[in-house]
């Protein structure tokens, strides 16, 4: 599929590009490219091919949320400049 310079131009001006008229012929021949390659690839026949999203076959492993080596409270509070009904004080920011 050839596409013409003022196609080129529909689809800058749809990006919100700006190109110049030596970037407009190089894109035309570019684009052309890339869409003969997919007509190429639309004439495969992929009737018997089971669509996947990914062809590594890895999935995601899951586990329980567990909670492991829960740090003391009162010990990570003694190292606080200043604490207050089991949290850690700082000075106000909103008045």
């Amino acid at each position: 599929m050839k596409l013409s310079k003022k196609e080129v131009e529909h689809i800058a001006q749809l990006a919100r590009l700006g190109i110049t008229e030596k970037e407009k012929e190089k894109y035309a021949e570019q684009l052309s490219a890339i869409l003969d390659y997919v007509e190429q690839l639309n004439k495969i026949d992929t009737k018997n091919v089971e669509p996947i999203a990914h062809i590594t076959g890895v999935e995601n492993v899951m586990r329980q949320d567990e909670i492991k080596n829960k740090p003391d409270r009162d010990n990570l509070l003694k190292n606080t400049p200043a604490q207050e009904k089991g949290f850690i004080k700082v000075k106000s920011i909103l008045d």
